[in-house]
């Protein structure tokens, strides 16, 4: 499966746009939506490069997705999960309880999961409780 319009302006809502490198809440250096990888200090891009990178870390996203469920998904179930993978990375997915009660069938005992990730550290976040709301809503739509 590839991620929908609808997931991507998901994902582009909460990470936000920003043509210069800042320190994410995590304190990672980030650029664009949310792009990690080989990000200095000083880097600056223009809005058409963060769309080929948010283009590039999604192909990352679905392709954990597309191999660790092991489940039917819906369209919108999909495009939850690529965001949240985006957001959280896939070690983090593949080691969840929400991807383990996915696989076993319980699709609402996963969506249920998705409130559990709205720390950064142990530091809870305002922007991811309702990133996560979106992405539980859009996961049982």
């Amino acid at each position: 499966m590839e991620i929908s319009n609808r997931g991507i302006e998901l994902i582009k809502k909460f990470e936000g746009l920003r043509l210069t490198a800042y320190r994410c809440s995590a304190g990672v250096l980030t650029i664009g939506y949310g792009h990690t990888r080989g990000v200095k200090a000083g880097d600056l891009i223009t809005a058409r490069q963060a769309d080929e990178f948010l283009r590039e870390d999604v192909r990352s996203a679905e392709l954990v997705v597309n191999l660790d469920v092991k489940v039917w998904l819906s369209q919108g179930q999909f495009d939850a999960l690529v965001s949240f993978v985006f957001n959280l990375g896939a070690g983090n997915f593949v080691k969840s309880t929400l991807l383990r009660k996915l696989n076993d069938g319980n699709y609402v005992g996963a969506a249920d999961q998705f409130g559990r990730w709205i720390y950064a550290g142990k530091t809870e976040l305002p922007g991811l409780i309702r990133r996560r709301a979106a992405e539980r809503e859009l996961f049982l739509s």
